[in-house]
């Protein structure tokens, strides 16, 4: 396992992280399982595990919790908020008076009484940068959380929070989670530059690009994988989007068979090569999963490796545009790029 320093931090992280979204009802798993799980990361040397609130409405924390219960010391500890919890319209968002009550259900969950990464989830529009910064700078120097950083923002509001701390003398964002993979490379354009500019670590998630690059999607067979059972339109081959997608993973699948490695190795070798990136999260439901993955841990892409993806999937490009989840608001709401 390699180990990189979180952005300024000092804290030093491995490569590969372990992210806890399939714990519970979302990846049907018990939590034996979770602990079996967790037990074996550590074992291969991942030391930050990743969580979030509202993965199974708080179920995800819980386990992770026991999981970690005697070694929590030994583990970089990361969970998100800002995301929807309930139908109570101020169980979301960016407020002060959301994050102070969201982070100590998150802690009692978690059973700690501190995160060492606590990440706004999603970027609020209706909340003043100000507002959510200075909660977030009163909660660690409470000691609840030792930094905090950003999930899935555009690049120009992770500018503008950096100067929105600098300007208020308030603690500022020292993460940014990124979707990023072979497919979807659009944050190589501008989100990944920020982050360099500013020294932020990067923690990136899909690198799998749920499951198009795990070795299971491929021509002529039928897809299986957990993702499609309920996101079944990312796999739906009569879209154009999904079409472009196989024919780039199966062109994919020669350059790792070539090269001597699975489809996951070439994947996440990929992601930990850009000098922007920290760790690549890794979401396994299985013990079978998990070493797969990890069998990736030091994979090093040679440049020949790197130009032949440059060549399948050129720098920059989304081949799923439309599910990007970093998209300003007024691409979305005709209604806020028309004056009236």
């Amino acid at each position: 396992m390699q180990y990189r320093t979180l952005g300024r931090t000092g804290v030093q992280v491995s490569a590969l992280a372990l992210g806890a979204m399939n714990f519970g009802r979302i990846g049907r798993t018990t939590q034996q399982e979770a602990t079996a799980l967790v037990d074996a990361a550590l074992e291969g040397g991942i030391n930050l595990i990743d969580t979030a609130d509202m993965y199974g409405a708080g179920e995800s924390e819980e386990m992770v919790g026991k999981a970690i219960a005697g070694r929590r010391d030994d583990i970089v500890l990361a969970t998100k908020a800002s995301m929807p919890m309930g139908e109570e319209r101020n169980h979301r968002g960016g407020s002060r008076r959301w994050l102070v009550t969201a982070l100590e259900d998150s802690l009692r969950r978690l059973g700690v009484d501190h995160v060492d990464l606590y990440q706004i989830h999603r970027w609020d529009p209706s909340t003043d940068d100000e507002e959510t910064l200075s909660a977030l700078t009163d909660l660690q120097r409470a000691g609840k959380i030792r930094y905090f950083g950003s999930s899935t923002f555009p690049a120009h509001r992770i500018v503008q929070a950096q100067w929105a701390a600098r300007e208020r003398h308030l603690s500022r964002y020292v993460t940014e989670q990124p979707s990023y993979s072979i497919l979807q490379r659009g944050v190589e354009t501008h989100v990944l530059p920020v982050t360099e500019q500013y020294g932020l670590g990067v923690l990136v998630w899909s690198p799998l690009a749920s499951g198009w690059l795990s070795g299971a999607v491929r021509a002529g067979r039928p897809v299986t994988t957990s993702r499609s059972t309920f996101m079944p339109d990312r796999f739906d081959l009569t879209l154009p989007a999904n079409r472009a997608r196989l024919d780039a993973v199966e062109q994919l699948a020669g350059v790792a068979d070539e090269a001597g490695l699975t489809m996951i190795q070439l994947a996440l070798g990929f992601v930990t090569a850009h000098p922007a990136v920290t760790s690549a999260l890794i979401g396994p439901r299985t013990p079978d999963h998990l070493q797969a993955q990890l069998a990736a841990a030091d994979t090093v892409l040679s440049d020949d490796v790197l130009d032949a993806i440059d060549a399948i999937v050129a720098p920059g490009t989304d081949l799923a545009p439309h599910e990007k989840y970093d998209i300003p608001p007024s691409l979305l709401d005709p209604s806020l790029r028309r004056r009236h």
